[in-house]
């Protein structure tokens, strides 16, 4: 048989890039998770992730998953990672708040963008190069991807309606990030807790009220058999970014192929988990009220003026206490206002 030159070439350029792909040591990333991978869009996606990467990598980078707290409890994953007792994880920015008060702007930003608008930002303004930043900037040794995104979330469950602010007072509520800083001022003792403590604070008094997620993800942990009234809209949580965070280390020694895989396969996620969150809630929130007896309710204007009024508080408060906040907020509101021209002029009002 006599082979062209060109397909000489092509031959041996096959056989030429195999050693180097088999070369690649086997990466086994032992990912703890924040979110029960039950809940959908939130906990989900990290088990998709991991089938990809053995598909794509035909199992040269693989992924154990560990339900939360199985290995290491929610709140502890960044540390974690850092210090390399684990080599990966999945979580929220968020929930370092009480160390990188810039943090909770990587996870969700209260009246702040929808998924297209946050994403853009993410990946062709300064956002990704900022998270990284922060990251490096407040001495941990990880790497940062984005690996999931869920649409706008209930802005919270009650046991009786809410119909100006002053019936916020005194309640004690389950509240995530930044949005629980504005649920401050208006009255509310706010807890940061983990998904899995939630129903039984509920359940035990502990707490009177909670938000937690989309409709899809609140029904699989039994809100409704507690409290009735869900409010919408989630002014709070837009679109809520997931991290995959992996020890700068461990990210360091794997060659760019796997680096790469790594990164695709995240963005996937993404998009997977974005379309996934849009197509379910529609039918949970149908079903909530003809089957469960939850009533849905909508923030009046009054209402969102005064959790907006708190906001606006809040992120003069933030960017006076912290340098690294105030860098954070002054790019994504640049961005904001310039992506502004386009968003006002090229979306159907709704």
């Amino acid at each position: 048989m006599v082979l062209t030159s060109t397909a000489v070439a092509v031959t041996l350029a096959t056989i030429a890039a195999q050693p180097a792909f088999a070369a690649d040591k086997k990466v086994l990333l032992k990912v703890p998770v924040a979110f029960s991978t039950n809940l959908p869009s939130l906990g989900s996606p990290i088990l998709k992730v991991a089938d990809n990467l053995d598909l794509i990598s035909n199992k040269n980078v693989r992924m154990k998953i560990y339900e939360p707290g199985k290995l290491v409890a929610p709140f502890e994953i960044l540390e974690s990672v850092s210090a390399g007792k684990v080599n990966a994880g999945f979580t929220l920015a968020g929930y370092w708040a009480g160390k990188i008060p810039a943090s909770p702007i990587f996870s969700s930003v209260p009246f702040g963008p929808e998924a297209s608008e946050y994403l853009a930002w993410i990946y062709y303004g300064n956002g990704l190069n900022l998270y990284q930043e922060m990251y490096d900037q407040a001495g941990y040794n990880v790497h940062v991807i984005p690996c999931g995104i869920t649409p706008p979330e209930t802005s919270g469950w009650f046991a009786k309606p809410i119909e100006k602010p002053e019936d916020l007072q005194g309640l004690r509520m389950r509240f995530f990030g930044l949005g629980g800083k504005v649920m401050e001022k208006l009255g509310v003792s706010t807890s940061l807790l983990p998904g899995s403590e939630i129903f039984p604070a509920l359940e035990k008094g502990a707490i009177d009220a909670t938000e937690f997620s989309i409709p899809a993800v609140d029904k699989n942990i039994g809100f409704h058999k507690i409290v009735k009234y869900n409010y919408f809209p989630g002014w709070h949580q837009q679109a809520t970014l997931a991290e995959l965070l992996i020890n700068k280390d461990e990210w360091n020694g794997m060659s760019e192929n796997q680096q790469a895989q790594i990164n695709q396969v995240c963005k996937a996620s993404v998009t997977d988990s974005l379309a996934q969150g849009e197509a379910e809630q529609f039918k949970v929130m149908q079903e909530n009220v003809e089957k469960r007896g939850v009533v849905i309710k909508q923030w009046s204007p009054e209402m969102l003026s005064a959790f907006k009024t708190a906001w606006d508080e809040v992120v003069m408060e933030e960017t006076a206490r912290d340098p690294f906040f105030a860098k954070v907020w002054t790019d994504l509101s640049e961005f904001r206002q310039g992506y502004s021209l386009w968003g006002d002029n090229a979306f159907l009002p709704r």
